[in-house]
């Protein structure tokens, strides 16, 4: 019989670290914000394990204490549970993708084998935001702090905002936010995404080579961030479709007069992207840059996101949290936090109607004119929903499109680290104006 692996019995592997991180659990600032709470009636304990073992290490959590011990696992409400090299990879300084984050390990288009979330799946999501910090405060007593990209501090802004009425399919007439910024002769609209909202591109929109260089555009989608909601439905019935989505996009580029700008955008909004391209001439589009984007993507959908169970201002912003670069700055992935838990009720879930399988170009991509419309597809190495290697599969179907990966960013690039974000960006648009016939 060979030897069991090192990381099989992790209150051993980790046992010189224990101290350190029990001492953490009770002087994270961030996890007293999570945790001080009187509606926090009775301690919940939860544990963290290697597969096949049941030795764990046991997390308690009270009103604004935790408590470390290690043992069996049998009575935890709820066990995170992974293979040993999986967790030898977690532990590593600065994880490969996607060991970043408990949620890049468990997956959701794509699943590894030995995950597994044993016991109560409603406590597992109930708790997201304290089991996620749990392990950052362990990963940090045993590799030390994060080493974390370094960015210049802003004390300028550029952007100006107004607003605006549009009319779009399915949502009717709305009065939208948006914001503007740069005075260049190259007009780019970008688009957030889902369940969130423009401020994710500020720290681009105050960029001084995209000042220069670009009239720089972005709006919240009708019920998003500052923009009203649609009187089209009922609060929490919103949904997101092609129709709607690239009917929304077409009216504002029209309503403010636009001369054929680049689209850009992430995640859902990196998949409208390539629907622009197809759509180009009603778009009224001279180019796009799909960010985090591809020509399908299906998988099982999961409701905590419209759940009367778990808070969704808790739960929707940790779910997104882990698909981000583990060394963007922190400020950067707090504002991600925070866009995520700002938004109301069933707009993330109605959003991602479309990004699951409400967007289906695999037929379709093919047509596109990479001469009146050229596609330049930009994809982070750290997201674990829409990968590299999904983005570049969807790019070798279209004449003329390129690809590239973004080394050392996730599925938000633009609000992790514009700074890295930019020098892609302007690569794609320098493309698309050579391009362009």
């Amino acid at each position: 019989m060979g030897a069991s692996h090192k990381w099989s019995d992790l209150p051993a592997q980790l046992s010189s670290v224990i101290p350190k991180f029990s001492d953490l659990l009770n002087t994270d600032g961030q996890l007293k914000a999570f945790t001080t709470t009187n509606a926090i009636t009775r301690p919940v304990m939860f544990g963290i394990k290697a597969a096949d073992s049941d030795n764990g290490i046991l997390v308690t959590i009270s009103n604004g204490k935790g408590q470390v011990n290690t043992g069996s696992t049998t009575k935890t409400a709820f066990t995170l549970s992974a293979l040993p090299q999986q967790w030898e990879e977690f532990f590593k300084p600065i994880p490969s993708p996607p060991y970043q984050s408990y949620w890049g390990m468990f997956g959701m288009n794509i699943k590894q084998e030995g995950i597994e979330v044993q016991g109560s799946q409603d406590e597992f999501a109930c708790f997201t935001h304290v089991w996620r910090r749990t392990l950052e405060l362990l990963h940090s007593a045993h590799c030390g702090p994060m080493k974390e990209y370094e960015q210049p501090q802003m004390n300028e802004d550029h952007l100006v905002g107004r607003y605006v009425y549009i009319t779009a399919p399915i949502w009717g007439c709305c009065k939208v936010f948006y914001e503007h910024s740069g005075d260049g002769d190259q007009e780019i609209v970008f688009l957030h995404t889902a369940g969130a909202d423009g401020r994710q591109f500020h720290g681009v929109m105050n960029n001084a080579r995209m000042l220069k260089k670009c009239s720089m555009y972005c709006f919240d989608l009708p019920g998003h961030g500052r923009s009203f909601p649609s009187q089209s439905y009922f609060p929490g019935a919103h949904t997101n479709t092609e129709e709607s989505y690239i009917g929304c996009i077409a009216a504002f580029v029209k309503t403010l007069g636009l001369n054929k700008p680049i689209i850009c955008g992430a995640s859902m909004a990196g998949q409208v992207c390539l629907a622009v391209a197809i759509r180009h001439e009603e778009v009224g589009a001279g180019g796009s840059i799909p960010l985090q984007g591809s020509d399908y993507l299906n998988m099982d959908r999961q409701w905590h996101d419209r759940s009367p169970y778990v808070n969704q201002s808790l739960f929707n912003p940790e779910w997104v949290y882990g698909m981000m670069s583990p060394t963007a700055p922190l400020s950067n992935k707090q504002l991600i936090w925070h866009l995520y838990s700002s938004q109301a009720y069933g707009i993330f879930h109605g959003d991602l109607d479309f990004y699951f399988g409400g967007w289906d170009g695999r037929e379709r991509v093919a047509s596109i004119d990479t001469e009146k419309c050229p596609v330049y597809m930009l994809t982070g190495e750290y997201d674990w929903s829409n990968t590299p290697e999904m983005s570049k599969k969807t790019a070798d179907k279209i004449k003329g499109a390129k690809h590239k990966s973004m080394e050392g960013l996730g599925h938000f690039p633009a609000t992790e680290n514009p700074e890295k974000f930019v020098g892609y960006l302007v690569e794609a648009i320098d493309h698309i104006r050579q391009a362009r016939r």
